[in-house]
This record gives structure tokens, C-alpha cells and sequence, in this order.
């Protein structure tokens, strides 16, 4: 059984590496591909945003299925 802050510590590292992939393909491939010029603050923010809500996505499935199978 997972204890709640390893469920925390595991989503949270997870999705570390998701944001630095995120936030280099972001501004060194995807937006010049599509012509937006995003400065790298802007950058930071928006993936900033949508890594909080993957560690809150995550936790909270990880925790769903904790609960579930070990009830």
C-alpha cells in the first residue's frame, strides 16, 4: 500500500519530467513550428499551470485506485 505522501512525491516527480519536456518542446519546437513567438516567462507560466493540475490529476487517480484496491 502507497501512503499518501509517496502517491504525492511519485506524481509530483512524474510530472517534473513532463514539464521540462513540456516547456522545451514548447519553446524550441512547437511554437516556431506554428509561428507563435511565446518569451520564455510566458512559457514558464502556462506550463507552470497545466503541471499543477497533472500533479492534482495524477494524485487524485492514484489515490482512487489505492483506496480501491486495497479496501
Amino acid at each position: 500500500m502507497q501512503t499518501r505522501r509517496g502517491s504525492l512525491l511519485e506524481s509530483a516527480l512524474s510530472t517534473a519530467s513532463g514539464f521540462v519536456l513540456a516547456f522545451v518542446l514548447w519553446q524550441w519546437v512547437a511554437a516556431p513550428l506554428w509561428g507563435y513567438e511565446v518569451t520564455l516567462l510566458d512559457n514558464l507560466g502556462l506550463t507552470s499551470l497545466f503541471t499543477v493540475a497533472s500533479v492534482v490529476r495524477s494524485y487524485v487517480w492514484r489515490r482512487a485506485f489505492n483506496w480501491w484496491t486495497h479496501r
